[in-house]
């Protein structure tokens, strides 16, 4: 089984208690043991990280460079940054340094690109090899499949 990682970024680990006209009434730890086995179904061992500290999500993708270049495997990121997404440049450094051993994609559950305009704009996204927004938690699903695909077919 091929390692892939999610991480979640500040307040995500409210899914099921924080406005759930947006993120739905699937708890956090429900979410995660759903991407868990969907993840096995396509031969992917998933580690899930939240943090609601920039500091934290940054050292914890550091660490995934790390493990990377010393087993030489890549391992394939889905994050979802949260509020993160629109502002930070720290945040968007680190997936510029770790991406050649680290491809990220990044989601989000709800449609940033149709709510407040602040969250139109993502500074992290550039540094990802793509992004899926709006479909809940299978925008995460989404990210996993492509991850399989691009593994498939030589890709990563």
């Amino acid at each position: 089984m091929r390692k892939l990682v999610i991480i979640n970024g500040p307040n995500n680990n409210f899914y099921g208690i924080r406005n759930k006209t947006q993120y739905g009434s699937q708890t956090y730890d429900g979410l995660i043991q759903e991407l868990t086995e969907y993840g096995a179904a396509l031969d992917f061992e998933v580690t899930a990280y939240q943090n609601n500290g920039e500091g934290a999500i940054i050292d914890y993708l550091q660490s995934l460079y790390y493990e990377a270049e010393k087993t030489g495997v890549k391992i394939p990121l889905a994050i979802n940054p949260g509020a993160f997404t629109h502002y930070s440049y720290a945040l968007m450094d680190a997936l510029e340094s770790v991406h050649t051993l680290v491809p990220a994609i990044e989601i989000h559950m709800s449609n940033i690109h149709g709510r407040d305009t602040f969250r139109h704009t993502s500074v992290t996204a550039p540094e990802c090899i793509g992004q899926v927004a709006g479909f809940g938690k299978n925008s995460y699903k989404a990210a996993m499949h492509m991850f399989r695909l691009m593994i498939d077919e030589g890709q990563l």
